[in-house]
C-alpha cells in the first residue's frame, strides 16, 4: 500500500495525515501540450498578476483544483529552463481562455510580467487531481491562504452552480494582498471572511472563533484549504468539530509536472514504496486524523 503523506507540522492541531483521492492517479492522459496565445498579463496588487491564455484545449478538459506547467523561456530576456506549476484560477471552456494568479518571488515569476498581448507561451495542462464536491454537500468551506486561493476559487463557482452554499476564508499578510474577490464575485459568491495579519485577524486562535461563532449552527459538509501549515491545521479542528471532509490542496516545487521527476515526493517512505507524488496523486488529498 501507497505511503500516507503527513500533515505538515504547524505546532498546534490534531495529528493527521494525507491520502490520495479515490480513483486513479491523475498521470498525463487529459494533458494537453499548446503553444498558447498570451490575452491579457496585468498586475492586480502587491506583489501579484494575473495572467490569461487562449488555450481552448485545456480548458475544455479542467476541473477545479488542477494546475498547468508554464514554460517562460519564450520571455525576450531570456528565462530559466524548467517550467513552472500555476494552479488554474479561473477558465471558460466555451470562450476557451485560462487564468492564473502568480506573485513575483523570483527571477522566473519576474520574467512572466513582461509577456504582453499576442506573446506565445508553452502550457501544459491540465495535470493533477482536482477537488472531490460531494453530490451531497449543501455547505462548503473554503480556506485560503495569500496565492492558494487561486486553488479554491475555480471549485468555488463549480459549487454555486450546484447551488452549494460557499464560505470563502481569504488570509493575507495585508488588506493590497488579498486576492480571489474577483472571481468570486463573477460566480455570486459574496460570504466572504477577509483576515489579514496587520490587524491580528488571521491569528488561528481569532479565526478559529470566528468560524465557529458563523457556522456552529449549521455547519458544512465539507472543507477545502490551501497555502498555509496553520491554517490546514485549523481546518483540522473545525473538520473534527463538525465531522466535515477535509480536502488540502498542496504546494510543491516540480520539474515536470507530470510524475516524471519524482522531484514532488514527499512523506513517509517504506522499503519499497515511495510516498504520493504531489503532481500525479495529488495536488488534492484528503486529511484523516491520526497518526
Amino acid at each position: 500500500m501507497m505511503p500516507d503523506l503527513m500533515l505538515p507540522p504547524a505546532g498546534e492541531g490534531p495529528a493527521g495525515r494525507l491520502t490520495p483521492l479515490p480513483g486513479e492517479a491523475a498521470g498525463t492522459s487529459g494533458a494537453r501540450v499548446v503553444d498558447a496565445e498570451v490575452v491579457a498579463n496585468s498586475h492586480r496588487g502587491d506583489r501579484y498578476w494575473r495572467l490569461r491564455l487562449y488555450a481552448p484545449e485545456v480548458a475544455a478538459a479542467a476541473s477545479p483544483g488542477q494546475f498547468v506547467m508554464l514554460t517562460v523561456a519564450g520571455s525576450p530576456a531570456g528565462s530559466p529552463v524548467l517550467p513552472r506549476p500555476m494552479a488554474l484560477y479561473d477558465w471558460d471552456s466555451h470562450a476557451g481562455w485560462i487564468d492564473v494568479l502568480y506573485g513575483v518571488v523570483g527571477a522566473g515569476s519576474l520574467l512572466m510580467t513582461g509577456f504582453a498581448t499576442d506573446d506565445r507561451m508553452t502550457v501544459v495542462g491540465p495535470l493533477g487531481r482536482g477537488f472531490a464536491l460531494d453530490p451531497a454537500t449543501r455547505s462548503i468551506l473554503l480556506v485560503g491562504r495569500g496565492i492558494g486561493i487561486c486553488s479554491l476559487t475555480a471549485l468555488a463557482g463549480a459549487a454555486a452552480r450546484r447551488g452549494v452554499h460557499v464560505t470563502a476564508v481569504l488570509s493575507a499578510r495585508s488588506p493590497a494582498a488579498l486576492t480571489g474577490q474577483d472571481v468570486l464575485s463573477r460566480y455570486g459568491i459574496g460570504d466572504l471572511v477577509e483576515v489579514v495579519d496587520a490587524d491580528g485577524s488571521s491569528a488561528p486562535i481569532r479565526l478559529a472563533e470566528a468560524l465557529i461563532d458563523k457556522l456552529d449552527r449549521q455547519p458544512p459538509e465539507q472543507i477545502f484549504t490551501c497555502g498555509s501549515e496553520r491554517l490546514t491545521a485549523l481546518c483540522a479542528e473545525l473538520a473534527l468539530r463538525w465531522n466535515a471532509d477535509l480536502q488540502v490542496s498542496l504546494e510543491a516545487r516540480m520539474a515536470c509536472g507530470l510524475g516524471y521527476c519524482h522531484g514532488c515526493s514527499s512523506g513517509r517512505r517504506t522499503s519499497t514504496e515511495e510516498a504520493p507524488l504531489v503532481c500525479k496523486d495529488g495536488p488534492v488529498f484528503r486529511w484523516h486524523e491520526g497518526e
